[in-house]
C-alpha cells in the first residue's frame, strides 16, 4: 500500500430488489432516482458477488475482496485472519417497502456441506434453484432506523393458540399444534396441497382484505400483514402459503435505535421500515413464502428451529469510547457500534481489524497524520487493522462502525 496508508474511502453497491423503496437510499446516498427504480439494499463488504470498492490514494477503485486478498494478514490483523481468512462481516442499509420473503439461514457447518454438494451437482451459482450462494452461515443483527416491523421466530404456545382461535379460518390448525408440536404444524402448512391452501386461506382473505383496503386494520394486527401479503404476492387462483406464517410467528415492532439478532434456524421476515444490518459475510437464504423466488420446503424444514422464541430487543450498551454504543450478539463474525459525535468534539479510534464506518447523519473528517478524508452523510470509510485515526465532526454526526468482537 502506498505510503502505508491505513484509511480509505469506501464505495458500496446498491441492490435494486423489487421490494425496496424508491426514496430513502437515494436520498441517503445523494443520488437521483428519476426512473423510480427500487433501491432495496446498500452493501458495504467484501462478498465475492457484490464487493464494495476501495478508493485508492491515486483515485482508482479496487474491489474490497481483491484489496484484502493482496495482504490479508496485515489488513485484517493476525487474529481475524487466523479465525476467518477473510473479512467476516457484511454491512448493509435496507429500505423495506414491500414485505421480504419468510426465510431461515443455515449454520456454518450446514452451509459448508450444502455449498460443496451443490457445486458437485454442477448447479451454477446464479441458478434460480440454487439454495447456497457461498459456504458461510448468516447470523444477522438489524438496527431500526425508523419504526420497523418484522416477523421473528415462532410465537409462544399460548400466543399461538390464542391467535389461531381468534381467527376462525385457522382454527383447524389448533389440534395439529397439540402438545406444542411446532414441527407438525409448520410441516402441515408448508406441504399442504395448493388446492387446500386456497380453500383455507380464501375465506380469510375475502374477510380481511376489504377491511385492509378501507383502513380498518393496523400494523399491530396479523390480519393487516396477511392482507398486505395477499395484495403483494398472491397470483390468481394461487394463494401464497407464507400467509400462514404471519399468524405463527412473533409480530415485532422496533423503535428507531432498537436492534434484534437473528441466528441460524430462526424463521423471520422483514415487513416494513429502514434499518442498518450487519451479518456474517454470506448470501445464503432458505425461503418459506411471501416471495416469487425459489422455495425448497424440505431444505427449509431441515434448518428451521421448531421452538418458541421470545424476541430479545437489544438497546445497546456503553462502549469503551464515551460516544459509542455497542450492540453485542453471540456471533463471532461481527459487531455493530453507533458513534454519536458532537460538532467540535473529535474522537480518537484504533481499528482492531478492517473496519467500516458509515456516516448516517452529519459530516466528519478522518485524519491519521498522513491523510485527511472528508465524509458526508451516506459515505463510508475503511480503516485497516492497527489504523490509529481521529474522527472530527464538522456537524453533529451519527456514524455506524462495523468491526469484529475481540
Amino acid at each position: 500500500m502506498a505510503n502505508n496508508t491505513k484509511i480509505f474511502k469506501l464505495q458500496g453497491k446498491v441492490q435494486h430488489y423489487t421490494w425496496g423503496g424508491m426514496d430513502f437510499i437515494p436520498a441517503l446516498l445523494h443520488l437521483s432516482n428519476s426512473d423510480k427504480k427500487p433501491f432495496a439494499e446498500y452493501w458495504m463488504g467484501a462478498h465475492d458477488n457484490v464487493p464494495a470498492e476501495v478508493v485508492l490514494p491515486d483515485g482508482s477503485l479496487q474491489p474490497l475482496n481483491a484489496f484484502i486478498k493482496q495482504d490479508a494478514v496485515a489488513l485484517l490483523g493476525n487474529s481475524v485472519h487466523q479465525r476467518f481468512g477473510r473479512l467476516p462481516y457484511l454491512l448493509k442499509v435496507l429500505d423495506v417497502k414491500d414485505m421480504l420473503s419468510i426465510q431461515v439461514h443455515p449454520t456454518k457447518a450446514a452451509a459448508v456441506s450444502a455449498f460443496a454438494a451443490e457445486n458437485m451437482k454442477g448447479t451454477p451459482l446464479n441458478a434460480p434453484n440454487r439454495n447456497y450462494k457461498d459456504d458461510n452461515h448468516k447470523p444477522e443483527l438489524m438496527l431500526a432506523l425508523s419504526n420497523f416491523w418484522l416477523l421473528h421466530g415462532f410465537k409462544s404456545p399460548q400466543a399461538l393458540v390464542s391467535i389461531l382461535m381468534q381467527t376462525p379460518e385457522l382454527q383447524f390448525l389448533v389440534p395439529v399444534f397439540n402438545n406444542k408440536n411446532y414441527h407438525a404444524l409448520y410441516e402441515m402448512v408448508m406441504t399442504m396441497d395448493q388446492i387446500e391452501v386456497d380453500e383455507h386461506l380464501r375465506p380469510l382473505l375475502d374477510r380481511i382484505v376489504p377491511l385492509y383496503e378501507k383502513g380498518f386494520l393496523n400494523r399491530s394486527q396479523e390480519d393487516f400483514w396477511a392482507a398486505r401479503a395477499a395484495k403483494t404476492f398472491c397470483e390468481p387462483n394461487k394463494i401464497d402459503r407464507g400467509i400462514f406464517s404471519i399468524y405463527l410467528f412473533n409480530l415485532v415492532k422496533l423503535q428507531p435505535g432498537e436492534a434484534i439478532f437473528q441466528d441460524a434456524g430462526i424463521p423471520h421476515a422483514y415487513l416494513e421500515g429502514q434499518n442498518m444490518e450487519i451479518m456474517a459475510n454470506s448470501d445464503n437464504v432458505l425461503r418459506g413464502g411471501l416471495t416469487n423466488k425459489y422455495i425448497d420446503v424440505p431444505e427449509l424444514m431441515h434448518h428451521t428451529k421448531f421452538e418458541a422464541v421470545i424476541p430479545d430487543i437489544i438497546k445497546g450498551t456503553a462502549g469503551a469510547v464515551a460516544v459509542e454504543t455497542v450492540f453485542p450478539t453471540p456471533a463471532a463474525d461481527f459487531e455493530l457500534r453507533k458513534l454519536e459525535l458532537k460538532t467540535g468534539s473529535p474522537v480518537s479510534l484504533t481499528a482492531a481489524t478492517a473496519e467500516i464506518y458509515f456516516v448516517y447523519e452529519g459530516a466528519v473528517k478522518a485524519t491519521d497524520g498522513q491523510r485527511e478524508i472528508s465524509l458526508r452523510k451516506g459515505e463510508a470509510l475503511l480503516s485497516t487493522a492497527g489504523a490509529a485515526f481521529e474522527l472530527q465532526p464538522s456537524h453533529d454526526a451519527v456514524v455506524f462502525r462495523a468491526t469484529v468482537p475481540q
